[in-house]
């Protein structure tokens, strides 16, 4: 069965009565408004948003391109010494049939 979550905060919601004698009569002057708002401009809000996105990409492509270039060079490493292993192997192979035959 599926539970009723909601329940408390639907049945609290309802149209809460409000206050009409507390009303301002629209015949007396009102005080004028002197809030002064800062206008935005929206194409350098934009530019900044640009900048801002394309750094990240940058550094994670740099970082991306740095990671592969140390993948490479581990596993040429890695191959070089196992290469070096098996030349070593290979000659103590051959001084040990040496000695035997």
């Amino acid at each position: 069965m599926a539970k009723k979550r909601n329940k408390n905060k639907n049945s609290g919601s309802g149209s809460a009565p409000m206050e009409l004698s507390a009303e301002i009569p629209k015949d007396l002057p009102q005080p004028m408004d002197t809030t002064e708002g800062k206008p935005s401009n929206p194409s350098l809000n934009v530019i900044k948003r640009k900048m801002k996105g394309g750094i990240p990409v940058k550094r994670s492509k740099n970082l991306r391109k740095q990671k592969a270039m140390e993948k490479a060079i581990s596993i040429s490493e890695k191959s070089e010494e196992k290469i070096l292993r098996n030349k070593s192997r290979v000659s103590r192979i051959q001084s040990a049939k040496s000695l035997y035959d």
